[in-house]
């Protein structure tokens, strides 16, 4: 048996206009979209994994050995934990996972052979190209803030009691200056011994391990100087005071859980990043019509390039650093967080000197610049 397929394009009905040959998407096209991203089962488990899988099982495992030994484990939860997996977790995997999908969107009709059938319908190229872009962000973007809540939620109900600051368990929680640095006065020996200070302290204390342990005698005093003797009462209330005042922008800055206000600007400063992953990996992949390389690119550029080229300064190309978009992310990072490349506590930075405005520039340059490319491909290739 043989069957004849009617292959004429039926003519839109008087009166009625046709958009297929319009260069924006209807809700259609992208709900297709979606669907098509959703049927690729192992890319979706990937993205579940990374970023609602690892943070999960890490913050399962403290609940698990905090409840079985708190003595031996640290709560769960808090401001340090929150700090660590958005900076060293979430941002970083969260621009690898959204790239994959960007390169998945882009290149998935032409590994299925299914590009000439969507040509085939009339719709615009341009169309068919920025279909993807809400398609995959509204699968990105929601697996970021799943992960991203389940962060929020451990580290604000799981977090500690009490403050723990610079080693010294017993430091009251939220305290104004001058009542932290009364609270320091009351306690010299503790802040002498246990916080960090600048500048040459001269001062001899007795910062021992306890009644019946080792006793050691730490000496604060100007490099080549002798040991002076031990500092009267007076004396260290004095000593602590100052420590205190150097050491109160940093106590000001710690919490045991995270503030509502950073929890926010950190949620959307992540999926920002993740936006940012998500259209370079889709223009790049259209561009060059390869998924694997693309990825393997990208990810050598987040983890290796992009640090590397963040924090040193390379006189001879330093207008190129600074239009690395990784860096203009880094350069509006919540100041409450600690820096994303490198070792630097809130509010220090050892990056590439660049100003908000063009950090701004960069990223809205990088975004358009990879669509337009992407998009400027996708009218190019053959069908």
């Amino acid at each position: 048996m043989s069957a004849v397929v009617d292959t004429t394009v039926t003519a839109p009905a008087p009166g009625r206009s046709d958009h297929r040959g319009s260069w924006l998407p209807n809700g259609a096209m992208i709900s297709t979209r979606i669907l098509e991203l959703r049927k690729r089962r192992g890319l979706m488990i990937a993205l579940a994994v990374v970023n609602i899988g690892i943070p999960t099982l890490f913050l399962t495992i403290r609940l698990i050995s905090h409840a079985v030994a708190p003595k031996s484990y640290a709560p769960a939860g808090g401001y340090d934990i929150f700090t660590n997996l958005v900076t060293g977790v979430m941002f970083i995997f969260g621009f690898i996972v959204a790239a994959t999908m960007g390169a998945t969107a882009a290149t998935g009709d032409v590994a299925d052979g299914m590009f000439r059938h969507l040509v085939v319908t009339g719709r615009s190229r341009l169309a068919i190209y920025f279909a993807r872009i809400p398609a995959g962000l509204a699968i990105v973007v929601t697996m970021v803030a799943a992960g991203f809540t389940i962060v929020c939620a451990v580290c604000c109900f799981a977090a500690p009691t009490k403050l723990d600051y610079q080693g010294v368990s017993n430091v009251p929680y939220g305290l104004s200056q001058p009542a932290f640095e009364r609270w320091a006065v009351a306690h010299p020996g503790e802040v002498i011994c246990g916080f960090p200070s600048r500048g040459p302290i001269s001062v001899n204390v007795n910062c021992g391990n306890g009644p019946g342990g080792p006793r050691v005698i730490i000496t604060k005093i100007p490099s080549g100087g002798g040991a002076p003797p031990t500092a009267s009462k007076a004396q260290q209330q004095a000593v602590a005071f100052k420590i205190a005042k150097q050491n109160y922008a940093v106590y000001h800055d710690t919490f045991l859980s995270p503030p509502n206000s950073l929890m926010i600007k950190a949620g959307l400063w992540i999926e920002l990043e993740a936006i940012i992953g998500f259209t370079v990996g889709l223009g790049l992949a259209s561009l060059i019509g390869q998924r694997t390389v693309t990825i393997i690119t990208l990810i050598v550029f987040e983890i290796i390039l992009t640090p590397l080229l963040a924090t040193h300064v390379i006189p001879h190309i330093i207008n190129l650093q600074r239009g690395l978009v990784g860096l203009a992310t880094a350069h509006i990072e919540p100041g409450a967080l600690p820096q994303v490349f490198g070792h630097n506590g809130p509010g220090s930075t050892s990056l590439v000197p660049e100003t908000t405005t063009v950090a701004v520039i960069v990223i809205v340059a990088w975004l358009v610049g990879w669509t337009a490319l992407g998009a400027w491909r996708m009218v190019r290739r053959d069908a």
